[in-house]
Order: structure tokens, then C-alpha cells, then sequence
């Protein structure tokens, strides 16, 4: 790419992701390896518990979900949502704000950074934010609004605490 707003704002991303991602026992980010320059495309593998539903019909916990990311040229000033953010798997996850390969986390404005994203997926998947009424799985939607009890399903922070533990000599 030859715009340098963007690949700086490319090589930012890069810079805060590998950073989140080596800070976090649930999130693994994979950078693009074909790009040349700062990557433009990203796959988020998280490692948090989220549902599933299974062909007899239960919903169960899973372990692994993955979303694409992609910041498209014109990324700094329009944004579409579908094309930024893609469902990668599992195919049968179990969600309001997830149906096929799509992903709903709301409103996202042009210039939102790759951190930011990577939390409200993160939020999506646990059940710390799901949209009870304006969902893309109504079926989903309606099992969670009897369901709340259970959320979220993961309540581990995404990114690491640090301790700041300090010892006293006792004597």
C-alpha cells in the first residue's frame, strides 16, 4: 500500500496486537504472513470458553473459536462491518451475534484499532455482551434470554493481571 496514514496506522495495529496477544493466556494473533508491509489482515485464535451447539440440539461449552480481521484500504475513513470481520469457526457456534460467517459487534467507526476489536470478539464469544432483541441468530437470541444465568461463560480476564506482590521481612 502506498498510503502512509495507513500503513502507519498498519504497523500501530501490528505493534499492539503481538503486544495484547503476548499478554494473554486466551488470544493468539497471526499476522498476515504473505504481506508485504505492515500485514493488513489478521486470524484471532482464542482459547476461552464459548458455546456450541451440537447436532442432537445441546448447547455445549468449546474451546476454540478464530475470527478474521481485516483492515480494507479505505479502512480510515468508511468501514464495513462484514467485510472487516469474519466469522472463521467454529461453524456451529452458538450466539446472537453470530450466524455463519458473520460477527455483530456493533457499531464499529473507521480508525477502530485492532485491540479494540480483539476485546469486543472476545466479549462476543464469552457472553459478556450479546444483544438480547436486535440479533443475527434469533434462535440464539431468544435460548440466551433464558439462558443469562449462565454468563458469562468465560469470566478470565483477555489480557494477563499483573501482580505486584511485595514481600515485608517479618522479623
Amino acid at each position: 500500500m502506498n498510503d502512509p496514514v495507513l500503513n502507519a496506522f498498519l504497523e500501530q495495529q501490528l505493534r499492539q496486537g503481538i503486544e495484547l496477544a503476548a499478554n494473554s493466556d486466551l488470544l493468539e494473533l497471526v499476522p498476515d504472513p504473505t504481506a508485504v508491509g505492515p500485514p493488513s489482515r489478521f486470524i484471532a485464535r482464542y482459547t476461552c470458553k464459548g458455546l456450541v451447539k451440537i447436532q442432537d440440539g445441546a448447547v455445549c461449552q468449546a474451546a476454540e473459536f478464530a475470527v478474521g480481521i481485516w483492515f480494507p484500504s479505505e479502512y480510515l475513513r468508511q468501514v464495513e462491518p462484514l467485510k472487516t470481520l469474519t466469522w472463521l469457526g467454529p461453524t456451529n457456534a452458538w450466539h446472537p451475534n453470530i450466524l455463519g460467517h458473520a460477527i455483530c459487534i456493533g457499531r464499529i467507526i473507521p480508525g477502530t484499532e485492532l485491540v479494540d476489536l480483539l476485546y469486543q470478539c472476545y466479549e462476543i464469544i464469552t457472553y459478556h455482551n450479546w444483544a438480547p432483541h436486535d440479533a443475527l441468530n434469533p434462535e440464539a437470541a431468544q435460548w440466551a434470554r433464558n439462558n443469562q444465568q449462565r454468563f458469562p461463560v468465560d469470566r478470565r480476564p483477555l489480557k494477563r493481571r499483573l501482580l505486584d506482590l511485595q514481600i515485608e521481612d517479618a522479623s
